[in-house]
């Protein structure tokens, strides 16, 4: 089962922001950015079956842009929200029992703190808009692989 944790795109900053965070939206240059990532993301060719994403605006953008790019179905999940972890990643993954290939967008520290716990230790950042893959032997499985962890950089080139 491959897992792809991408973080959502530039947002605005939040110590600027006035409104509740969870509409802070994407900045024009994020919006940018999250283009040119979901064009290298579908030259990957990844095999995304389905995506799911965390209901706050940023995530929802950045997933918006990714989904179309793909021509992947996009679903709104609750779960993803921040406080997401891995005991909300297993009910998610079988919820999803017959999918392969899934990717999620969502927050920082949550996928890193995710991650790490899937392989068992280590500290790894995610960008915003960075990709990160894991395989998991099954939804059912708590222990997994990090196979690679692209920076933005990469991805939006």
């Amino acid at each position: 089962m491959n897992l792809f944790f991408l973080r959502h795109g530039l947002a605005g900053n939040k110590s600027e922001w006035k409104g509740d965070d969870a509409i802070r939206p994407l900045t024009d240059e994020g919006k940018e950015k999250m283009k040119r990532t979901a064009a290298t993301i579908a030259e990957l060719d990844l095999g995304v079956q389905v995506i799911l994403t965390s209901p706050f605006v940023r995530a929802k953008q950045t997933a918006e842009i990714v989904a179309q790019k793909l021509n992947c179905p996009l679903v709104e999940d609750p779960r993803l929200a921040p406080g997401f972890d891995e005991n909300q990643l297993q009910k998610i993954l079988l919820d999803h029992p017959d999918l392969k290939t899934l990717m999620f967008v969502g927050h920082e520290p949550d996928f890193s703190a995710t991650i790490a716990a899937l392989i068992d230790g280590g500290r790894l950042v995610c960008k915003k808009g960075g990709l990160a893959l894991v395989e998991l032997p099954n939804a059912a499985s708590k222990q997994g692989e990090l196979v690679w962890l692209l920076p933005p950089k990469v991805l939006a080139r």
